[in-house]
C-alpha cells in the first residue's frame, strides 16, 4: 500500500472504535487494489461527533463509516440522505463532497441480507415470518431492509413492551413482550438477535424449542463469532448466520463509494478477519 500526498483518505467513526475491524478489511483491500488511499479510525468524545463531520465538510476526506453510538446523529447532520437511512432512522455511512455537502447512506441493510444469502440460502426471507429480537436502532435498520426485501411478516419482540410495539407501528408488525416469546417464534421463519448483549455473553435464554428447526437464526455480533444464541441454535441443527458476514457485507458498497471501484474479490474478507479475531 502506497500514501502520498494525494491519498484519497476515508474512516470509521466510533466510541469505542479500538474494536472495529473496519481498518483491517478496507485497507487490506486497499492494498491488493494498489491504491493510494487510507482508511482511518475516528474516536471523538460523544459531544466532538458533529464537530468531527463539520470539519471534514468539503472533501479533504471522502467520507466515514459510523458505528455506535453516533449512527442516528449521523443522519441528522447530513444535507441529503438515502431511502434507506431515512427509513432505518440511522446512517452508517457518511460521504463528504468538495461542494461542502454531506450525503447519508445505510448499507447495513445490504450487510443483513447479504450474510443471509451466504450463510442461510436456502432461507427465503420473504416466506414466512421474520422475528427481531430487539427493539433499538440496529432492530430499526434491520426492519426497513426486510421490508424494503419484500419480507411480508415482522415480529418484534423486546424486554420493554413499548419500545417494541413503538417499532412495530412504524414498520406495520406485531409487537410482543418477553413473556409471549414463545408465541413470536412458533413458525418463524428467521430470527435476528439485534441487540449487543452477545458482545459480554449475557443472553436471554431465548425459547429456539418454539421456533420450527428450519428457521434460520442470525446475530449481529461478530466478537464472538459464535454468541450463545448460536450455539444454542447450532445444538438443534438450525441454520446460524453470524455477525461477521453482515460486517462485509455492509463494507462493500461502502468501499466502492469511497473509492470508486468494487472491493478486490482477490481478498478472502472472512478468512482475514477471522485470523484478526483469533
Amino acid at each position: 500500500m502506497s500514501v502520498s500526498g494525494k491519498a484519497m483518505v476515508a474512516g470509521v467513526v466510533g466510541r469505542p472504535i479500538v474494536h472495529s475491524l473496519s481498518p483491517r478489511l478496507h485497507n487490506a483491500w486497499i492494498s491488493a487494489a494498489g491504491l493510494d488511499a487510507a482508511y482511518v479510525p475516528f474516536a471523538p468524545a460523544e459531544d466532538g461527533f458533529a464537530r468531527l463531520v463539520g470539519g471534514l465538510r468539503g472533501g479533504a476526506v471522502r467520507g466515514l463509516n459510523v458505528t455506535v453510538p453516533f449512527k442516528e446523529a449521523a443522519l441528522a447532520l447530513a444535507d441529503q440522505a438515502d431511502a434507506a437511512s431515512t427509513a432505518a432512522g440511522a446512517a452508517n455511512l457518511l460521504l463528504f463532497h468538495a461542494d461542502g455537502s454531506v450525503a447519508a447512506r445505510n448499507t447495513d441493510g445490504i450487510g443483513l441480507l447479504a450474510a443471509f444469502a451466504e450463510q442461510a440460502s436456502m432461507t427465503d426471507l420473504r416466506a414466512g415470518p421474520v422475528v427481531l429480537l430487539g427493539a433499538g436502532g440496529a432492530a430499526r435498520g434491520a426492519a426497513a431492509a426486510l421490508r424494503a426485501a419484500g419480507v411480508g411478516a415482522l415480529r418484534i419482540v423486546n424486554r420493554s413492551l413499548d419500545r417494541a410495539e413503538r417499532l412495530a407501528e412504524a414498520f406495520h408488525a406485531a409487537a410482543f413482550g418477553l413473556d409471549r416469546a414463545e408465541e413470536a417464534f412458533d413458525g418463524a421463519n428467521a430470527i435476528i438477535h439485534t441487540t449487543s448483549a452477545g458482545l459480554t455473553g449475557e443472553a436471554l435464554d431465548w425459547p429456539l424449542d418454539a421456533a420450527p428447526p428450519a428457521a434460520a437464526v442470525m446475530d449481529m455480533v461478530y466478537k464472538p463469532l459464535i454468541t450463545p444464541l448460536l450455539s444454542k441454535a447450532q445444538a438443534r441443527g438450525m441454520p446460524v448466520v453470524d455477525g461477521l458476514a453482515m460486517l462485509i457485507g455492509q463494507a462493500r458498497p461502502s468501499f466502492a463509494a469511497f473509492y470508486g471501484i468494487e472491493a478486490p474479490a482477490s481478498v478472502d474478507a472472512r478468512a482475514l478477519l477471522l485470523e484478526t479475531l483469533r
